[in-house]
């Protein structure tokens, strides 16, 4: 059984026991989350899309762990305007480990 879940602006494609790092959520470490926007479910070869999400279904998990990424540095640049820019970015993360799908 697996199941195709919405958040931070991503789709995540899950099953029960697998560890996902998704956008940083508002939950502390080792509390439970609940992802209720699922987009489809597949259970066997039962097949439930949503129109856009599944009415009853959600997925629970566990977070493991919150971080932030690696660093990214981006130039900005403009050829003979003496224009250069240099900045960087580290991306911040919770670990989430799938603990049920029900529907």
């Amino acid at each position: 059984m697996y199941a195709i879940i919405k958040t931070g602006g991503k789709q995540y494609k899950v099953a029960q026991g697998d560890s996902i790092q998704v956008e940083l959520l508002n939950a502390d470490v080792d509390s439970t989350v609940q992802f209720d926007k699922v987009l489809m479910l597949n259970d066997g070869g039962k097949v439930k899309i949503g129109t856009p999400y599944l009415a009853k279904a959600t997925v629970s998990g566990k977070v493991l762990s919150c971080g932030r990424g690696e660093k990214i540095r981006v130039l900005k640049f403009k050829r003979r305007k003496r224009y250069t820019r240099r900045i960087g970015h580290r991306q911040s993360f919770a670990k989430v480990e799938i603990t049920q799908i029900s529907h």
